[in-house]
């Protein structure tokens, strides 16, 4: 099994975070692994995606051109990487910054109103484990205890006091995400 994962939207949007994570809870189950990071200078607000690479075997290169899932968070990225999207493969979008739908009928696309969701729970930084919830939902990569230990990893201690509302978004994200 080997999966080949664009995770793109805004940055701030926890897009880099989530495929750290994502990483991390592949590597602790003795997966292979490649996170590739990619961003403009801008902090928050310009564009961000990440490759993942997911792998039981030896990963032969960590540069990709097409993508097996894609987690789409933006209309730039949804009209950059929906086409480089393998036929057969995964879209997962969140729609509250998403005009033109996807358009492609030989993938399996989901939906999932993590902006919305994270509103509603008032807890609007947890956008990104919204969206890997959903992720582990329609796909599951990893196992969800792995996520939280990997949480423990990426994030500073000092904000470990974070880590049961983020075990609560990706619990949530696993029900709210739609295939449609």
């Amino acid at each position: 099994m080997k999966n080949e994962i664009i995770i793109a939207g805004f940055g701030g949007q926890g897009i880099l975070s989530m495929g750290k994570i994502l990483a991390y809870a592949a590597m602790m189950e003795g997966k292979e692994v490649t996170w590739i990071p990619s961003y403009g200078p801008e902090q928050r607000g310009g564009t961000a995606n990440c490759t993942v690479i997911i792998s039981e075997e030896e990963i032969s290169s960590p540069i990709l051109s097409e993508f097996d899932t894609a987690i789409i968070l933006n209309q730039a990225s949804l009209s950059k990487f929906e086409k480089a999207l393998k036929p057969g493969g995964i879209l997962i979008y969140d729609p509250s910054a998403i005009i033109e739908q996807p358009q492609r009928k030989d993938i399996t696309i989901y939906r999932i109103p993590a902006n919305e969701t994270a509103i509603e729970m008032h807890n609007p930084k947890a956008f990104n484990m919204l969206v890997l919830g959903g992720l582990l939902k329609a796909l599951p990569l990893v196992k969800s205890e792995n996520v939280i230990k990997a949480l423990r990893k990426t994030l500073p201690e000092r904000h470990h006091h974070l880590i049961p509302a983020n075990e609560e978004a990706l619990a949530k994200g696993m029900d709210v995400i739609q295939k449609l």
